[in-house]
């Protein structure tokens, strides 16, 4: 049940995660599943409404990774868990988040595109992943409305889709049905401590007392104050990421399209995804016509007849990034009780449901599995002192 009204007094709570995006959602359902009797989470708007509904829904690790590194082989792990994900979520909620597993194309139309795909079907082939590579010609037999000016492409039939508004929606109501409380429309202001351990969560309508608080409010983790911790353990900021919304009717593509400069993500209504710029512009959720503009003329370069679909909506969303592009993922080592899980950037959709399961065995177990150790909090301060 979602809170409306809200006045805190007496409150208490096992576990309190901070945000309600789907990595804050899909931490709570896991708790939830794992034992844990008394969750609470809140998001300071509506669930969902940030970056998990502005995004494009891709779990594309192959398709957008430059190397075979430890963020890769978490993303591909999430990206593995994704259909008994789906499933699992259906059946709670009654949901279908339409994980589509058709492929992900990426194509080459210059020179230095062709050099970047080839680099690419080199260390992931070496590496054992399953990719294709196409010539133009096979290219145009996957999907016959891309451009007749691509040279060539690879094809990467394991990465996928969802629709992220209904992963929302389906994490929501399966949270609701396990028991988690939902509260909506609630600032976190900052945690209370006692000789270096969380005692409670401070919040616009009062305090909870809770003694593990799990921070995962994206692009406004960093607002969140911590006592006698200064500078903060973690700083995240905003990207902002401009997309727009075509109307295909009849679907002139079934695969996420790439180019180096941009993708392109048809739904099963019709509907196509144009994405997105990159901007370090603070808060300002704006779209501008340059932005517009500029992903028009990508969408067109893959998809040529996009020039004459209707652009039916445009919008955009702000990305939680850490300085060094990776999450931050784990315990706060000046802080007993305090765990993270933010800065996922462009992957907070794909890495949903690895997140949830990871966080929710650090808070079972008080252990972090091996898979965290490259995104731990403490990483900055081991920078820092460097």
């Amino acid at each position: 049940m979602v809170d409306d009204e809200l006045q805190f007094s007496g409150e208490t709570a096992d576990v309190v995660v901070v945000g309600g995006g789907v990595i804050g959602l899909a931490i709570a359902r896991a708790l939830a599943l794992h034992g844990v009797p008394d969750v609470m989470l809140i998001e300071r708007a509506r669930l969902g409404a940030e970056a998990s509904s502005a995004a494009a829904g891709i779990l594309g690790p192959q398709a957008e990774a430059n190397q075979a590194d430890e963020f890769f082989e978490l993303a591909c792990q999430s990206r593995d868990l994704y259909p008994a994900f789906s499933a699992a979520l259906k059946e709670e909620s009654g949901i279908d988040i339409e994980l589509d597993q058709t492929g992900t194309l990426y194509l080459a139309f210059t020179e230095k595109d062709e050099v970047e795909i080839a680099q690419r079907y080199e260390w992931q082939t070496g590496a054992g992943y399953e990719v294709e590579r196409l010539t133009s010609a096979e290219a145009l037999m996957f999907e016959p409305s891309i451009s007749t000016k691509t040279r060539s492409a690879l094809r990467f039939p394991r990465d996928m889709q969802v629709e992220n508004r209904r992963l929302v929606a389906a994490l929501a109501s399966a949270n609701e049905q396990l028991g988690v409380r939902l509260v909506t429309g609630c600032d976190v202001r900052s945690l209370k401590t006692e000789r270096g351990r969380v005692v409670a969560v401070e919040t616009s309508p009062g305090s909870i007392a809770t003694t593990t608080v799990i921070i995962a409010a994206g692009a406004w983790s960093s607002f969140i104050t911590i006592p006698d911790i200064l500078p903060p353990p973690v700083r995240i900021e905003p990207v902002r990421g401009q997309m727009l919304c075509f109307e295909t009717n009849p679907r002139l593509a079934r695969h996420v399209i790439y180019s180096p400069r941009g993708y392109l993500v048809p739904r099963q209504d019709g509907r196509l995804l144009a994405g997105a710029t990159s901007e370090h512009a603070g808060f300002d959720k704006q779209v501008t016509a340059a932005g517009v503009r500029a992903l028009t003329e990508q969408s067109i370069e893959m998809l040529p007849g996009l020039s004459k679909a209707p652009l039916i909506d445009s919008w955009a969303g702000l990305r939680p990034h850490a300085t060094d592009d990776r999450p931050v993922l784990g315990k706060c080592p000046e802080v007993e009780g305090l765990i993270y899980a933010t800065g996922h950037y462009r992957n907070g959709i794909l890495l949903a449901p690895i997140t949830g399961e990871l966080i929710a065995e650090t808070v079972m177990s008080g252990r972090s599995s091996p898979l965290m150790d490259s995104f731990t909090p403490d990483r900055f301060r081991l920078a820092s002192v460097g």
